[in-house]
């Protein structure tokens, strides 16, 4: 299991609730030293620990982790494409488990906020994209403005 955060505080609160329960992890963030990462990375694809916890922007790019079948997105990030970086960790070449990922939102909170504020973002970029002169004239000025505010 992959556990991601944008705060490495809350990955020390989730580490210390883990070693209470005598779960052994790994961790990774900003401060992990290149040569560490990669043999933290062998050690998990290998089994030795089953949980990893790691920071969303430190651990989004460079990983291979395909020891994961579960990618935990513990608190949103306003970017849905980091997050895709990070979930993207675990779908790589040699990848034999079917790998779930779960996003905790909590209604009412700013993760909900912050999650239809990515559900926009997405759309909006799928409009644009597509081939054709019909969906950039889709977008109304303040869908416009909406993009470009973000």
């Amino acid at each position: 299991m992959l556990v991601f955060s944008q705060f490495t505080s809350m990955l020390a609160i989730i580490r210390t609730e883990l070693a209470t329960r005598g779960i052994g992890c790994y961790y990774l963030d900003g401060q992990t030293p290149s040569r560490e990462r990669v043999e933290l990375c062998k050690q998990f694809n290998e089994g030795w620990h089953d949980v990893f916890l790691i920071s969303l922007k430190a651990g989004g790019t460079g990983l291979n982790l395909t020891g994961a079948a579960t990618v935990i997105l513990y608190d949103l990030w306003w970017n849905p494409a980091v997050e895709q970086q990070a979930t993207d960790r675990a779908h790589r070449m040699g990848q034999k488990n079917v790998v779930q990922v779960i996003r905790l939102l909590t209604e009412g909170t700013i993760e909900e906020r912050m999650y239809e504020l990515q559900q926009r973002k997405k759309d909006l970029i799928a409009a644009i994209i597509q081939p054709g002169d019909e969906a950039l004239s889709a977008l109304s000025e303040q869908d416009i403005r909406e993009l470009l505010s973000m």
